[in-house]
C-alpha cells in the first residue's frame, strides 16, 4: 500500500504523518510540502491514498484532488483541514474522507476502515514482483529475495515474462544465451542455473512459486503479486505505475502496449 501526504506546514505534516505512521505501520509513506511534488510522485510512480491538507500556498487540496483523479480516477483521497467549509467540494470530488484537525492516529485509522476503494493485496502470494524499472523480487515483508546466481534471477524473470507457460531448458537458453549455439555444454550450465534457482526458492520457503517437470519449468501466477500481471487487468495502480520501463536490465524483455491502447 503507498500512501503520499502534502501540507505546506512543516509541524501539521509532521504530526499528519506520525499519525499515519502509527495507524498504518505497514504501508510505504511518503510526505510532501509542496503539492506540485506529490502529483510528480504519483504520477511517476503511483499511490493508493492521498492525505491532503486542504489550505496550502497557491493551490487548494482540492485543486490537487482533480489533478490526482485524472492521474487515478480510483485514488482514495483524504481531505485534512482545520475547517469544514469543504465538505461539499470533498463529496463532489468523491472523495473517501474527511479528517478536521488535529489528525490523531484514530482518525487515520476510522478513514482506512472505510475506503471509498478499498485496497485489497493478493490473497494467498508469497512473493511480489515489480518488473517496471528493473526486475526485482521482494518477500512478504518487504526484503530482496537473495538469488544465488544472478543467472538464476533472470531465468525466473523470464518465467514470470512468459505468464504461467512451460519453458523448455532450450527455450531458457536461447533467452539467456541468445547467439551461442545450444549444445550438451550449454545444456548442463543452464540446468546448474535452474538448480541455483530452485534452491534460492527452497531457502526462501517460496519454492511452490516454480512448477518443474522434466525439461520445463513455469512460474505458478496464483502466488504472484506482480504489478506486469496487474497492468494486464487494467489496475489503474499499475497502469499509472508504468513508465515506459519494463525489466530493463534484460534484452529480450519486451512489453507491447497494443492490447492497452484505449486504457
Amino acid at each position: 500500500m503507498k500512501i503520499l501526504a502534502v501540507d505546506d506546514e512543516a509541524l501539521a505534516l509532521e504530526m499528519l504523518t506520525e499519525a499515519i505512521e502509527e495507524a498504518v505501520p505497514d504501508a510505504e509513506l511518503k510526505a510532501f510540502r509542496k503539492p506540485s511534488e506529490l502529483l510528480a510522485e504519483a504520477k511517476a510512480n503511483g499511490c493508493d491514498i492521498a492525505f491532503l491538507d486542504i489550505h496550502m500556498r497557491g493551490t487548494t487540496g482540492v485543486e490537487l484532488a482533480k489533478n490526482l483523479k485524472e492521474v487515478n480516477p480510483k485514488m482514495n483521497i483524504i481531505f485534512v483541514t482545520g475547517f469544514d467549509e469543504y465538505t461539499g467540494d470533498a463529496m463532489r470530488l468523491h472523495a473517501s474522507g474527511y479528517i478536521l484537525k488535529p489528525v490523531t492516529a484514530e482518525k487515520i485509522a476510522e478513514e482506512m476502515a472505510d475506503l471509498r476503494f478499498p485496497i485489497e493485496p493478493k490473497s494467498g502470494a508469497l512473493l511480489k514482483v515489480q518488473c517496471f524499472g528493473n526486475f526485482d523480487v521482494f518477500t512478504p515483508d518487504g526484503k530482496p529475495l537473495r538469488f544465488e546466481r544472478s543467472k538464476s534471477k533472470e531465468v525466473f524473470a523470464y518465467l514470470v515474462h512468459r505468464r504461467g507457460s512451460s519453458c523448455s531448458i532450450k527455450e531458457i537458453a536461447a533467452a539467456l544465451f541468445e547467439d551461442m549455439p545450444y549444445d550438451k555444454k550449454q545444456q548442463a550450465y543452464v540446468q546448474k542455473i535452474m538448480s541455483a534457482l530452485m534452491k534460492s526458492l527452497k531457502q526462501a520457503g517460496v519454492e511452490k512459486v516454480v512448477n518443474k517437470s522434466y525439461n520445463s519449468l513455469s512460474v505458478n501466477t496464483d502466488l504472484l503479486d506482480c504489478d506486469y500481471y496487474r497492468f494486464r487487468e487494467l489496475d489503474a495502480g499499475a497502469v499509472n505505475a508504468y513508465q515506459n520501463e519494463y525489466m530493463e536490465q534484460y534484452y529480450w524483455a519486451d512489453f507491447y502496449l497494443d492490447d492497452y491502447a484505449d486504457f
